[in-house]
């Protein structure tokens, strides 16, 4: 075929562009050659027309095309066997690993890729005139293939990966996605058009790669080489789109709104090819490469002429010092040297992240706060609140005015929302997708003998506070338990005793339904006065533990250990217990262990015990088995709490009742390796019902909720 020949096949009806997110950093190549398919007269040039054949075949009037599943497949042809990727991202950076303004490069969740920490930038674009050699007209068929990772979006905002931009500010072609939808952005002849794909998660703090695909009438779209979306639009891509006087932006459209926030890795453009088949299948579906910069792969880059190793994002390295430095998204990605804790902090953009720092060691605990509730409580439950900062649910006795919200204000506690609850007893923070939520565990009805309903409660955005969502009956609920599985949302309730008085009865695990956006029952499990439930996950295993307390004669009873097998849990060992009350299973090194609070010996129509052994066990890797550790006396334990200070690992139990007194000295132990855990610091409690665990910028703190009086204690941990 002749080059005339050729130009005219090569035509927008029948082009196939794929653009493939990559990145590129430093000495990548500008890209293949420049896009020329247009005729000798600056018409564009065709490629034949696409129509319908059978059997759901796409078949071309003037070369053959065959569709394999729901890609477009352009069978070899002279006119596009030489069309090459073109590199967008490469263009928009220099050679040679030089430092870029506005430009920073982050490894994250295995892989580098780019990130774009300024606004729109004139440097981070380039005139279209550099591919659109011959032709000025954008090719009328193409694909487009992204590898990009996006931790969050905000609702009802959207970002860019590429515009193509006039002088005058007029969008031409943009690629743009939102929460859930990938939307494509074209000048059509009667004005602006839109492609959009909707439910496509991409901003979820996974790498996706994306192909992008439209011939004629057909688009489809390809995430991580799974089974593809296909739209049929009423029009097809406009055949005369031009392209003259107009920019290619990368990450913006020349314009502060909608900037690219994630990372890029893969962007380029490949006119006459759709780019599925040459990327899928892959090993690595989410990392799917068709073009990688070197830079990318090796750290770090050496600019030539220079013998030090010289980062590309050095320029933009910024270290702020002080004691207090608030971190949001502004700040993300900057450093922060503390001077009082004397590290290195690194923003994620909600949290400051430790690189370097010297070792804690606690010294003391100190009095921090006392809160006097409205009741005694019985568990306290500490979260965060994306946006507002450290909250604290506490699950009172009194139904009035109900149980309290704290919010963690200027170093304390203030109480910021008040629930009606029916002699709560446990709080559990669970997310979602993007809700949060708080389910409470309700022991009583609202009046005598009515049924009693535990209820979650889901944050409001616009309320700022908790607001009713979903109630679930229950039976004296003690404990609710929330995990995913595969990504998939789970919600697992104790509960305890009937209104007869039986204790064995079936506790619930409750599934997310994506379709109702409420919760389901997936499965129940026959428990004895189940206290509490504990999930953890070894390896590949997901166990799910629950502490058993009473069978109506005898506290001396097993407890079961549950492990996840084709889609339910399944009984996987069972320990002998004494009113076990909490499971606290914790990871030091490479070993695995598991902590039961036993809280009352009853059988045997012997005397009731309440100070004796709770129990830390160990996972065998010979018998598979978890097998006893180390013995610790308690009285009448009911919480075990593990954290770590530095390289320091601690446990806090809470003991409420030695058979006379409530008021007991609850103890903090220490790892010390080979001799196990031993006692450090006691702290004066009075019926400890609960500990929590949490660090703040102002420190790290414990606190305790008690069962006897309507005051719960904040502890400050002094450390060295």
């Amino acid at each position: 075929m002749d080059r005339r020949r050729a130009c005219e096949v090569m035509g927008p009806q029948g082009l196939m562009l794929s653009l493939t997110l990559l990145l590129f950093l430093g000495d990548a190549a500008l890209g293949a050659a420049p896009w020329r398919p247009c005729t000798e007269h600056g018409a564009p040039a065709r490629l034949g027309r696409l129509v319908k054949g059978a059997a759901g075949s796409v078949v071309m009037e003037e070369e053959e095309v065959t569709r394999e599943g729901s890609h477009v497949e352009i069978k070899d042809s002279p006119a596009s066997a030489d069309l090459l990727p073109l590199d967008f991202l490469s263009r928009v950076l220099p050679q040679g690993g030089r430092p870029v303004k506005g430009v920073r490069l982050v490894q994250d969740g295995g892989a580098r890729g780019v990130q774009f920490s300024s606004g729109p930038q004139r440097a981070l674009s380039f005139p279209s005139s550099q591919i659109f050699v011959n032709c000025q007209h954008f090719p009328a068929e193409f694909s487009v293939v992204v590898t990009m990772k996006v931790d969050r979006i905000a609702p009802k905002t959207s970002e860019y990966i590429f515009a193509m931009v006039r002088e005058d500010g007029n969008l031409l072609l943009g690629l743009k996605f939102s929460k859930e939808r990938l939307h494509l952005l074209y000048q059509g002849s009667e004005g602006r058009e839109r492609l959009t794909f909707r439910r496509v998660q991409l901003a979820n703090g996974h790498w996706h790669t994306l192909v992008l695909a439209l011939s004629g009438h057909h688009a489809t779209l390809t995430v991580d080489c799974g089974l593809p979306l296909e739209l049929v639009q009423k029009k097809s891509f406009p055949a005369d789109l031009n392209t003259g006087g107009s920019r290619i932006y990368v990450g913006n459209r020349k314009r502060w709104k909608g900037v690219f926030s994630g990372l890029l890795r893969q962007l380029v453009l490949i006119p006459g090819s759709d780019a599925t088949p040459r990327i899928c299948p892959s090993s690595n579906p989410r990392l799917a490469e068709l073009a990688v910069p070197a830079v990318l792969g090796q750290l770090p880059v050496v600019p030539p002429g220079n013998d030090v190793l010289l980062p590309p994002y050095e320029s933009e390295v910024r270290v702020t010092l002080g004691s207090h430095l608030s971190c949001t998204g502004t700040e993300k990605g900057q450093l922060w040297f503390d001077t009082l804790k004397r590290g290195l902090f690194l923003c994620d953009g909600a949290s400051w992240l430790p690189m370097l720092q010297e070792r804690e060691r606690l010294d003391y605990v100190d009095d921090h706060q006392d809160i006097f509730t409205s009741s005694e409580t019985y568990d306290i439950e500490v979260f965060q609140v994306p946006s507002m900062g450290l909250f604290a649910a506490m699950a009172h006795h009194s139904s009035r005015p109900g149980s309290g919200i704290y919010r963690w204000t200027d170093g304390r506690f203030q109480l910021y929302q008040n629930i009606s609850t029916c002699e709560a007893v446990a709080w559990k923070h669970f997310i979602v997708g993007r809700k949060v939520f708080l389910a409470v565990s309700n022991s009583k009805g609202l009046v005598e003998g009515a049924p009693e309903v535990s209820v979650i409660y889901k944050w409001s955005f616009k309320k700022l506070k908790f607001v009713r969502y979903q109630t679930l009956e229950t039976y004296s609920a003690r404990d609710w338990e929330a995990f995913q599985i595969n990504n998939e949302s789970f919600l697992a309730v104790a509960n305890h005793r009937k209104a007869d008085g039986n204790h064995n009865i079936n506790s619930v695990i409750y599934k997310w339904n994506p379709g109702t956006k409420a919760f389901e029952v997936n499965q129940t499990l026959l428990t004895s006065g189940a206290y509490d439930w504990e999930f953890f996950t070894i390896g590949p295993y997901h166990f799910l533990a629950v502490a058993n307390a009473f069978d109506g004669l005898s506290t001396y009873i097993d407890s079961t250990i549950y492990i996840w097998l084709r889609g339910t849990f399944q009984p996987f060992q069972t320990i002998r217990t004494l009113g076990a009350t909490d499971w606290e299973m914790f990871r030091i090194g490479d070993r695995y262990f598991l902590a039961v609070a036993n809280g009352h010996m009853l059988y045997d129509r012997r005397p009731s015990l309440y100070a004796i052994n709770s129990t830390i066990y160990e996972l065998d890797m010979v018998t598979q088995m978890f097998i006893t550790f180390q013995n610790i006396g308690t009285y009448s334990a009911v919480d075990w709490e593990f954290f770590t200070i530095g390289d320091e690992k601690f446990l806090v139990v809470a003991n409420s009742y030695d058979g006379t007194t409530y008021s007991l000295n609850s103890v903090i132990y220490r790892w010390q390796g080979y001799e196990g855990f031993i006692p450090v610091h006691r702290l004066p409690t009075i019926g400890c019902s609960d500990w929590e665990f949490f660090s703040s910028s102002e420190g790290s703190y414990l606190i305790y909720s008690s069962a006897r009086q309507p005051l719960s204690k904040v502890f400050k941990l002094k450390t060295n």
